[in-house]
């Protein structure tokens, strides 16, 4: 039995149809970017790769090519021992390197001999790559997007996990940035994916989405961190239905209080961050953060950050980039427990499809008042 080639469209349409995605680039190659869901089994790993790479480039591609044999065949048979000897016969993976050659090919023929019903991508990563960008072009504008507004600290986050929660599309596009979107956004020990990967997340969201359904959607910049949001999708989401989520000062603080509570028990880190805002909000200005920040009262410098910077900059933002934001209904909460987002999310239900095809009747106003915008 031989592979079975497709090419990369085909490859991705079928995604999710395989048993198994296999991609056997080096470690990282891997970690800059593969197909969701991807299992890494390297037929080469990093310093083989440069080694059978550094042979053919300075010494002789002959003595590469046996090189490179010996290592990935070796490399094979230990996949093979340590993953697939509890595999039946009717498992299916496809499979894809860089380009579609050697790496995948050689993987391929040995499964594929084996019995296995093996797919091999055409082109390889390189082409999945391009049609997958060409579909973050199309994608965006087949979906309508409905945006959940509100100033930092309002709830945003838990409104989306909330409306998932509840059965509908979202694209949280800051879980797949690992960063909240602000100069305080990234975790403290975390890392943000690159750029490539951030694309293949969103991507793998959009592709799964119903187009006759609403899609929920934070605001966002077009940066989130260090990642740029694409942007013909940052461009959609801008054109999208807005919905307000107010809460009030004193509870966002609480709320933020709780998000960023690894970030406050890091005095010099959160004092490193602010750095960045002096040419922005002024040296007056960042001593008096740092001071609070040293007394303790983390409480007071949320509430004066909050007014005197992320309040300004939300507004400002809005106003200029969601086109109707102006016009937008707004949604009250009244607590940050579960159940007051929760009803809030319902309240947002009966906003995007009409209160005669929500999931759930509005909640009582005491947690969750829609207001006209």
């Amino acid at each position: 039995m031989n592979p079975r080639v497709i090419d990369a469209a085909e490859a991705l349409q079928k995604l999710s149809t395989f048993s198994a995605v296999i991609d056997v680039r080096s470690p990282s190659e891997f970690a800059l970017d593969h197909m969701p869901g991807a299992l890494s089994w390297p037929v080469l790993d990093d310093a083989e790769r440069a080694e059978v790479g550094t042979l053919y480039t300075q010494v002789d591609p002959f003595m590469a090519n046996k090189r490179g044999a010996a290592l990935i065949a070796r490399n094979i048979a230990n996949h093979i021992e340590a993953h697939a000897q509890d595999l039946p016969k009717s498992w299916a993976p496809l499979i894809y390197c860089w380009r579609g050659g050697n790496r995948s090919g050689a993987m391929a023929h040995i499964l594929a001999r084996i019995g296995f019903s093996v797919v091999l991508v055409q082109g390889g990563y390189r082409a999945l790559r391009r049609d997958l960008r060409a579909d973050l072009e199309r994608l965006p504008g087949q979906l309508p997007f409905h945006v959940i507004c509100g100033r930092t600290g309002s709830g945003k986050s838990r409104l989306l996990q909330a409306l998932q929660a509840a059965g509908e599309q979202v694209l949280d596009l800051e879980a797949l940035a690992r960063h909240r979107g602000s100069v305080l956004g990234l975790e403290p020990g975390q890392t943000q994916p690159s750029q490539k990967l951030f694309e293949t997340g969103i991507w793998a969201a959009l592709s799964s989405f119903d187009p006759r359904r609403p899609v929920f959607v934070e605001a966002e910049s077009k940066k989130i961190g260090s990642l740029h949001v694409p942007d013909v999708l940052m461009t959609r989401m801008r054109q999208g239905r807005c919905i307000h989520l107010e809460l009030d000062t004193p509870l966002r603080v609480e709320l933020l209080l709780a998000d960023y509570a690894r970030l406050s028990l890091d005095p010099p880190l959160l004092l490193e961050r602010l750095a960045s805002l002096r040419a922005l909000r002024g040296a007056e200005t960042i001593s008096r953060w740092q001071e609070q920040i040293d007394q303790g009262d983390l409480a007071t410098f949320t509430t004066d950050i909050l007014r005197h910077h992320y309040d300004p900059s939300y507004l400002r933002s809005m106003s200029n980039n969601f086109e109707h934001f102006p016009a937008a209904p707004v949604v009250r909460l009244q607590g940050i427990d579960a159940l007051a987002f929760d009803r809030a999310a319902e309240q947002v239900i009966a906003a995007a499809y009409g209160p005669a095809q929500a999931s759930s009747p509005p909640a009582a106003q005491t947690q969750a008042d829609v207001v006209s915008g």
